[in-house]
């Protein structure tokens, strides 16, 4: 996960936002350039081919173009997952869902052109001025804690927001019946903060709906503004209704009065929802109940006219945005219905509106259901954990199934011409438009797709549900190129691409990320379920030609070697050039990159890789993969090899090599700031000597037998406070390196030198927990220490959700605290298997 890269993207002024929005690359239905890699392109090739000979052009030209072309082509194998698998008729249960982790609560269809509901709110004053208007999880608007508090995945949930005085419930039911993806109901609940509240605020919730397309929405209002419903028809919905029901107190039937408000434009596209929203709130209403003081609010237009916002005023194919505004006291609830057509045909017309008790009752038993299954997935309660644990547990599932998202669009691709450090210029090209169905890793700061993330998180999916992980998988495995790439960072849709800087947006071919997709597909293996084998049998060969492609492309110099391509320049800023595709960003390498670099952890990883996917063409039957796989996995784990390439004998552990030294500083130097001063010794060809994470990845990654000489002396750097332990979980650098602590430049704080990270410590403990299961000289100590570093991990985790309602990035190893961003419920989750000890 290129974390220092997305460290750089903070919250930023709406301002900066909607200027990114302006310059950001191509729409998704590629109006702006048109991707390569559609049907026609091999007639293409033979043209280009034959106008090049025919003009006498050279070699070189025909091959960087065939590679330019290459990486903005899919990869031609058969798809993992059936055609049109997210459509209603394929998987109707996963039709609608909270596919919109960025905002506090919506709803989308998957589908390239969905239709979207999603809620704003806003606590009315009687100063002037635009209240604070909630909407997108913003890092830095004071909104917290908030989360998922239950979650299944597929058809319910239930949310907790503290904003100020105000504490939010969102729930939503799913209910199946007919073709398109059945009914669901929303309700929201907004109480005062603390119990006996006398001074009560006006709050304006603003309920929306969406479409992307030519589809036509039709309101009907009541008196003073009121929807009565809005109809629809989509050729993936058929015809539907929404129905806002009238507010209630909570927890009953009692009627609330409340003051309507609603518009319908046009969609002005939506990145720009919450600002357009906030533009038109610009009208001082009052809100008169009976026999109350009126009160003053900020209120949308108030009459049901048409404003179209596309160019020209024509509209074509922009879609419509219809948003109702309801203002009231707290405390309320508010329901929002939405009922399909086809669930009310043959015969089926008395269906009953799923609302009031019968929403109510649904809401109960899908939460007793949820608490039932978690206790027979995960054991919690048998093995001993408090209550307080097993809700912190089974907030971290919800939150990462809560954060699951479908996206639709076209990432920007530099392609691998093939020499690093070329002089040759290419533009980047707009990769084919592509879906993706994923977990995110946080939904206030990184709410899309990450490659390195997104296997850790599948470990806690697909113990809850094996057919989400298959879906996610599936979906990853159709981004590959022509070459077997996967982009290490999926930025796909106009939402999505306003929150990235213009920089960040382009993802470069020759940079891969670790494999961590491999760990779901091992689990998967171990399982033998007659599901997943068929899965994997036919994601084969996806899985083969992504892992061909990091082992020849990410090859080092000397025979089973390997570099990571896309370090950082040795710029003078620079304590250490970064390695943002490793994963690790910071984490310090050769002070001095180069082309002879060889990397411990990505050795692993193609090893790792190596021997699963030899394991999996042998249990599949195809011998040629086999027999291709089988070898290359025993080199690679060839302890003597290992040794040769990685054993630092001087330090004590494994280490990579490459050109550097330790005698690097940042001083101050006027005007330019602080600067990388090189001292002596001058760099030469060496192990680097960074103790931490890296130093134990053939631990990590169980590669070394149980009766490896080097196996004790990776458990004392493990077990040493003075390097790895600490009483929160393993440190990412050892407190004795002389990077521990240390900024990478004047506006770059420390990321992996030294913060306790939940998806390596939950390695290490898989790692511990099985050296522990098997005879050996270490069986006892890793035992042991599995124990104790669990204890650690799991007590510090839970006092900080404790006392800020939070999971975090990453956990300091001094006291203990979260750091970074929240809510962080991607592979923070990790936590729920660490304390059900499934590893």
């Amino acid at each position: 996960m290129a974390r220092g890269e997305r460290r750089r993207r903070g919250v930023q002024s709406d301002g900066a936002r909607t200027a990114e929005r302006r310059g950001g690359p191509a729409r998704r239905d590629g109006r702006r350039g048109e991707a390569m890699g559609a049907p026609g392109r091999p007639a293409l090739a033979v043209v280009v081919l034959a106008l090049a000979l025919a003009l006498g052009l050279s070699g070189s030209w025909l091959l960087s173009w065939q590679r330019a072309r290459r990486a903005v082509t899919l990869h031609p194998a058969p798809p993992a997952l059936p055609p049109d698998s997210s459509s209603p008729a394929v998987a109707p249960g996963l039709f609608w869902g909270t596919y919109r982790p960025h905002v506090y609560f919506g709803m989308k269809t998957r589908s390239p052109k969905p239709l979207l509901a999603g809620l704003m709110w806003a606590q009315q004053g009687s100063t002037p001025g635009t209240p604070k208007l909630r909407h997108t999880c913003e890092q830095g608007d004071g909104v917290g804690p908030y989360g998922w508090e239950l979650h299944d995945g597929l058809s319910f949930g239930r949310q907790h927001i503290q904003d100020g005085a105000l504490r939010l419930t969102t729930e939503f039911v799913k209910r199946p019946g007919g073709q398109h993806g059945g009914d669901w109901s929303w309700r929201v609940t907004v109480e005062p903060q603390a119990p006996g509240t006398t001074a009560l605020p006006l709050v304006s919730l603003f309920f929306y709906v969406v479409t992307d397309g030519k589809e036509v929405l039709v309101p009907e209002t009541g008196a003073k503004g009121q929807l009565k419903f809005i109809s629809g028809h989509t050729s993936e919905l058929g015809d539907f209704r929404f129905t806002l029901l009238a507010p209630t107190s909570p927890g009953d039937t009692t009627p609330k009065y409340g003051s309507y408000n609603v518009f319908w434009s046009s969609n002005p596209g939506l990145p720009l929802l919450t600002e357009f929203v906030k533009s038109r709130l610009n009208s001082w209403f009052q809100h008169r109940p009976p026999g109350a003081t009126p009160e003053r609010y900020l209120g949308l237009p108030g009459s049901l006219k048409w404003e179209d916002r596309s160019p020209g005023g024509q509209g074509q194919g922009q879609g419509q945005f219809l948003i109702q505004q309801v203002t009231l006291k707290v405390p309320f609830s508010l329901e929002l219905v939405f009922e399909s057509g086809s669930a009310r045909g043959g015969g089926r017309q008395t269906l009953e509106q799923l609302s009031g008790s019968l929403l109510t009752q649904a809401l109960k038993s899908h939460a007793t259901s949820f608490r039932e299954r978690f206790e027979k997935t995960f054991r919690l309660n048998e093995k001993g954990l408090r209550a307080e644990e097993q809700a912190l547990g089974q907030a971290a599932l919800s939150g990462l199934l809560g954060g699951i998202g479908y996206f639709y669009g076209q990432s920007l691709v530099l392609p691998d011409m093939g020499v690093e450090g070329s002089e040759q210029k290419v533009d980047p090209a707009l990769f084919p438009p592509v879906p993706l169905f994923t977990a995110v890793p946080s939904r206030s700061f990184f709410p899309r797709g990450f490659l390195w993330d997104e296997g850790f998180h599948q470990l806690v999916v697909q113990r809850w549900d094996p057919s989400l992980t298959r879906e996610a998988l599936g979906h990853w495995l159709g981004l590959l190129n022509a070459d077997g790439w996967i982009g290490r960072e999926q930025i796909l849709g106009d939402e999505a691409q306003a929150r990235v800087p213009p920089e960040f947006l382009v993802q470069q071919t020759a940079h891969a990320n670790p494999p961590t997709l491999l760990l779901p597909v091992a689990h998967m293996l171990e399982g033998g379920e007659p599901a997943n084998m068929v899965f994997l049998r036919k994601a084969f060969p996806r899985l083969y030609a992504w892992f061909s492609w990091l082992h020849k492309s990410q090859v080092g110099p000397v025979p089973l070697s390997y570099r990571w391509r896309g370090r950082d320049p040795a710029l003078p800023t620079l304590l250490n050039p970064k390695t943002l595709p490793s994963g690790l960003d910071d984490y310090p390498r050769a002070s001095h990159p180069s082309a002879t670099e060889r990397h411990l952890d990505l050795r692993c990883w193609v090893a790792l890789g190596a021997r699963l996917l030899a394991q999996l063409a042998e249990q599949l039957g195809d011998t040629e993969a086999a027999t291709e796989l089988g070898p290359l996995a025993a080199s690679l784990e060839a302890e003597e090899k290992l040794d040769e390439l990685h054993w630092a004998q001087e330090l004590g552990v494994f280490a990579d090599f490459g050109n550097h030294t330790k005698a690097v500083q940042l001083k101050p130097r006027p005007p330019q700031g602080l600067v990388r001063v090189v001292g002596r010794p001058h760099p030469r060809m060496q192990y680097v000597d960074a103790m931490g994470y890296v130093s134990i990845f053939p631990l990590l990654l169980r590669l070394l037998n149980p009766n490896s000489s080097h196996l004790g002396p990776l458990l004392d750097v493990l077990a040493d406070s003075r390097h790895l332990w600490s009483p929160f979980g393993l440190r990412s650098l050892a407190a004795s390196s002389s990077f521990y602590g240390q900024r990478n430049s004047e506006h770059d704080p420390p990321y992996w030198r030294g913060a306790v990270w939940l998806n390596v410590n939950y390695l290490a403990l898989g790692a511990l927990y099985h050296y522990g299961h098997l005879e050996g000289p270490h069986q006892a100590r890793a035992a042991k220490l599995h124990s104790e570093l669990r204890a650690n991990v799991v007590g510090n985790v839970w006092r900080q959700y404790h006392s800020t309602g939070f999971l975090w990035e990453q956990y300091s190893d001094r006291d203990g605290r979260g750091m970074g961003c929240r809510p962080f419920q991607g592979w923070t989750s990790l936590i729920l298997l660490i304390m059900a000890e499934d590893y």
